[in-house]
């Protein structure tokens, strides 16, 4: 369950009477649409049915049945909040709104490069400072994925950005082969590896290209700083970092 201060509440009135749960707001919003994958225990405030959850009033159990067929809340959460309305508070507003610019920034940091700079990953800093040149809003009542595209159009009059992946060449020394190769594998698609008879490692791995700086930080750290990078740019140009 979540605690109740990072609920809001969905509302559905019927058959004269009205009908109120408390639930992750995500989740709530997730429910609405039909997207909604994970255990409903886990996104509640509370496993009931109020008819006015400020005050923690209930409804006559007559009317749950009347309306839903059961007296059963995991059963009637998620029809109240399909056929109702989500309600949220000024600040809950604020703190969505907040939340999920912070998502849209890191997720534009991690995919999108500049292309005027030999396609370098932008600075969150930015990113924040164009989208508010650009005057974009972000709208906390829908998912990140689907304002991207907006974001995009509003940045791009501003700066040179391009979503992009980049796929790097990696060779770890001998040393720091065994540990070292397996958080390098974690840190995108391994597209292939090899061991060479010294007993390096090498790896070519696939991520969103606005990760390049985290990937060298990462080599660095596994192997002292001895480890060789390459951007692998196409079947037959391999460049050295």
């Amino acid at each position: 369950m979540i605690s109740l201060d990072d609920a809001v509440t969905a509302r559905l009135e019927s058959h004269g009477a009205r009908f109120e749960v408390l639930l992750d707001p995500d989740a709530a919003l997730a429910i609405k649409r039909g997207e909604f994958d994970g255990e409903l225990e886990d996104v509640i405030a509370a496993e009931d049915v109020f008819e006015n959850a400020s005050r923690g009033d209930r409804p006559a159990e007559s009317d749950l049945e009347d309306v839903f067929g059961t007296t059963e809340p995991l059963e009637i959460i998620p029809e109240v909040v399909k056929d109702g309305e989500i309600q949220i508070t000024a600040e809950q507003r604020r703190e969505m709104q907040e939340q999920k610019h912070k998502q849209l920034v890191n997720k534009i940091t991690r995919n999108a490069v500049n292309p005027q700079m030999d396609d370098a990953p932008h600075p969150p800093e930015r990113i924040e400072r164009a989208l508010e040149e650009g005057g974009f809003t972000v709208d906390p009542m829908e998912p990140v994925e689907n304002q991207v595209d907006e974001a995009l159009d509003v940045l791009r009059p501003i700066i040179p950005i391009r979503f992009d992946e980049v796929t790097m060449a990696c060779q770890l020394p001998p040393e720091y082969a065994g540990s070292g190769q397996a958080k390098v594998r974690e840190f995108g698609e391994l597209e292939r590896e090899e061991w060479q008879s010294d007993g390096s490692w090498v790896g070519v791995v696939r991520f969103p290209a606005g990760l390049q700086n985290d990937f060298y930080d990462l080599v660095n750290e596994v192997s002292s700083g001895e480890a060789e990078t390459r951007v692998v740019r196409d079947e037959d140009d391999i460049s050295t970092r």
